[in-house]
């Protein structure tokens, strides 16, 4: 069987099936064959279950067969990141911690992806407990971009990423706790959505109202982003940032959908440099915007400046409180970055996280204020190609800020944020991150539309 069938868009992959053009059954076999024929460089799943998904390939052939109501996703291959629950399917979230840590229930976008008609094709690599903007752990090894194999495919959703972008499904659910779906996107040259807080259910979080991780869509078109995005979006009575939120459209429209929008342009966050490469391949794709019709103003908003040091106050604090005791039960199998940042949280009082908040508040505020005079805010989405697969990554080093700056002031925020490819700097992927106001996710979807037609990097493949 052709594996041509494992590069399709989703949307395409989809109308073949319902239109009994090619069967589920042949898209499976397809994408598994591509999966034997990279994996064993990518590194890319923590596990697979192949009979197990050609005996769902088959179910959903049946369906076709007997002229069911067919889901938007019928038949579509997705992969699953392993801090995802699956019903029945070990969860260890990159840990020997939790090796036999079995969910007995989906995750609402689990069941939700499923109920459009998608196949859960494998369960894709991260780094431990999510921590890394790079995917290593000592459970499951070091996961590889296709584009270059001493580089990373970023992180945490690493595996999803680099799946994606060698052709393995054209879809993988992400998470994204400080751009753990946008700098994989931007590492492997696709679209990932970091959505409006609340637009995806994040019911797993154990903090609630102090929300700051997304699940979300990554993909290779900007189109399946806003399909798969649409199956995963709604309300859910357990999160309560869902609660009301409407229901996306699940298309893109790119036609005019730059004109007449006014955007800031950030090229740099801070004190943090960004590469010379990034910062001519991302302007040249804001030019691109402002060649349909946008208007674009450099600007060098001061809130960013400082936000690293109360981000990693949230997010050190948070890894000591809620996985504190296993590092202490397990000690050195534990990643050796993760148990400096347990560390790391155990010193803030509770003074240092309430001030942590309030500031966070505070940034919240700023970049409402940015959007009184801007309908859009572009970005680097990294502040540096994709780094070596050895360079660390971690959230409790300055070096996290120091390529990932654009990313986690958004996660703090809760405004919508994706990134889009920008080009390649010495054959590696840059991404471009679009952030809107709250509720404007369709806006950035479009405008992800408009950059892939217009600048087409999706037809490059990578050399794998």
């Amino acid at each position: 069987m052709s594996t041509d069938l494992a590069w399709l868009p989703a949307t395409e992959m989809a109308a073949g099936i319902a239109a009994k053009r090619f069967s589920p059954v042949e898209v499976i076999d397809a994408v598994l064959a591509r999966a034997d024929a990279v994996d064993p460089k990518l590194n890319a799943f923590a596990r697979r279950f192949d009979e197990e998904v050609r005996a769902a390939a088959r179910a959903a052939e049946d369906a076709v067969m007997r002229g069911e109501a067919l889901g938007p996703l019928h038949g579509v291959p997705i992969t699953v990141k392993d801090n995802v629950a699956q019903a029945g399917k070990p969860s260890p979230n990159g840990s020997k911690a939790l090796l036999d840590f079995v969910p007995g229930q989906d995750a609402v976008i689990v069941q939700r992806l499923r109920a459009a008609g998608a196949i859960m094709l494998a369960r894709t690599t991260l780094p431990e407990f999510a921590h890394k903007i790079l995917t290593d752990t000592p459970t499951f090894g070091v996961t590889r971009s296709p584009w270059n194999l001493e580089h990373t495919p970023g992180g945490s959703t690493g595996g999803g990423s680099a799946a994606l972008a060698a052709g393995v499904g054209p879809l993988a659910i992400g998470t994204d706790g400080g751009g753990s779906i946008r700098c994989p996107a931007s590492c492997v040259g696709a679209v990932g959505l970091k959505a409006t807080l609340g637009s995806v259910p994040f019911e797993g979080f154990p903090d609630a109202f102090g929300l700051y991780a997304f699940s979300g869509p990554l993909a290779r078109h900007a189109a399946d982003a806003a399909l798969m995005h649409a199956a995963m979006a709604g309300p859910c009575d357990l999160d309560p940032w869902s609660i009301g939120r409407a229901l996306p459209a699940g298309k893109v429209s790119e036609e005019g959908a730059a004109r007449g929008l006014r955007i800031g342009w950030v090229e740099r966050f801070g004190p943090y440099p960004t590469h010379p490469d990034v910062a001519r391949l991302t302007a040249a794709s804001v030019a691109v915007l402002a060649g349909e019709g946008a208007s674009v103003e450099p600007i060098a908003p001061d809130c960013f400046a400082d936000c690293f040091e109360y981000y990693q106050v949230l997010c050190t604090a948070a890894h000591a409180t809620r996985m504190g005791a296993i590092v202490d039960q397990w000690g050195e199998a534990i990643t050796p970055a993760f148990r400096e940042s347990v560390e790391m949280g155990r010193r803030w009082s509770g003074v240092d996280l309430l001030r942590a908040q309030d500031r966070r508040t505070a940034l919240f505020r700023a970049v409402q204020g940015l959007f009184q005079r801007f309908d859009v805010i572009a970005t680097p989405t990294m502040l540096s190609p994709p780094p070596r697969v050895d360079a660390g990554g971690s959230i409790c080093t300055e070096w996290y800020a120091e390529i990932a700056a654009p990313l986690y002031p958004f996660n703090m925020t809760g405004h919508p944020a994706i990134s889009v490819p920008a080009g390649f700097a010495n054959g590696l992927p840059v991404g471009l991150q679009l952030v809107g106001p709250w509720l404007a996710d369709q806006r950035l979807l479009d405008l992800a539309a408009l950059l892939e037609r217009r600048q087409d990097f999706v037809s490059v493949r990578p050399p794998l």
